[in-house]
């Protein structure tokens, strides 16, 4: 039984994941991260941060909860249908990562049963952690103390700030389309965020971040800590999304996510 003791202990060992990942990867940081492409075709950067962070976080998780399963994006799968089911991504925005800029974000979901109860956003290089789904709720974890992280509600369309991180590589034609006619009606766009943007929708100063063609390690860590805050995580056609990935739209606000739907719908896979 998931009981809230469970999940508040379950919580601090992911702040501790958290540490362990960042101990790893701020030495490399604007360093010698060792870069590597791992596409066949096209770009698709790993470093080694990337790989230390994912083997540490997945040692201690063995070490801790041997019977949990991990599912990580440079790793693979490890009993990925097992009661407990850590969702890895050690560096999320690896080009961000390479090129210096301190928005790439470590990303660790929890799934129970095969849902995700427990997210966090992690930024070490800025000293913040985002995490929801546990007893205290959605907060922002710094070594100052903590403070709670609530959306930005009542704001329309007209008046939102929305985010993507690349609409030239990350959608496809159709989706480019979509993309442009909620970027044209909204007040101010943001590129290049990553996963950092999630972080944002949470702590209300991004209203809205529309991504796709994403794997279940992009998306499930964002799924607890939007929701503990007020938000909502669906895909481009409004229906709740987690392990499945795909098109994903974040925002904090349910009038504003149904404005938007109404430009993504004829785009939705």
């Amino acid at each position: 039984m998931l009981t809230p003791d469970r999940l508040d202990a379950l919580e601090r060992f992911m702040l501790e994941l958290n540490r362990a990942a960042a101990g790893v990867i701020l030495p490399l940081f604007r360093g010698a991260h060792g870069l590597e492409n791992k596409a066949a075709r096209g770009f698709d950067p790993v470093t080694a941060a990337d790989r230390g962070a994912e083997a540490e976080i997945r040692r201690r998780i063995a070490w801790r909860h041997p019977s949990h399963g991990v599912i990580g994006e440079e790793l693979g799968e490890d009993r990925p249908e097992a009661e407990f089911v850590w969702v890895v991504d050690p560096v999320d925005g690896t080009r961000a990562f390479v090129a210096g800029l301190p928005v790439w974000t470590t990303l660790i979901a929890l799934r129970h049963q095969g849902a995700p109860v427990l997210g966090s956003i992690g930024q070490p290089y800025l000293g913040e952690t985002y995490v929801g789904g546990g007893p205290a709720g959605a907060r922002l974890v710094t070594a100052g103390g903590e403070r709670p992280l609530k959306v930005r509600t009542g704001v329309p369309l007209a008046e939102a700030i929305i985010a993507t991180t690349d609409p030239e590589a990350g959608f496809n034609k159709t989706e480019r389309a979509a993309w442009a006619q909620v970027r044209a009606a909204s007040r101010l766009a943001r590129l290049g965020c990553d996963a950092y943007a999630y972080a944002m929708v949470a702590a209300g100063t991004i209203d809205l971040v529309l991504e796709a063609h994403l794997k279940s390690w992009d998306v499930e860590a964002a799924v607890p800590v939007i929701a503990a805050a007020g938000g909502f995580v669906t895909d481009w056609r409004g229906q709740p999304i987690g392990r499945h990935g795909g098109q994903m739209a974040i925002a904090g606000d349910r009038p504003l996510l149904d404005e938007a739907l109404v430009s993504l719908r004829d785009a939705a896979a």
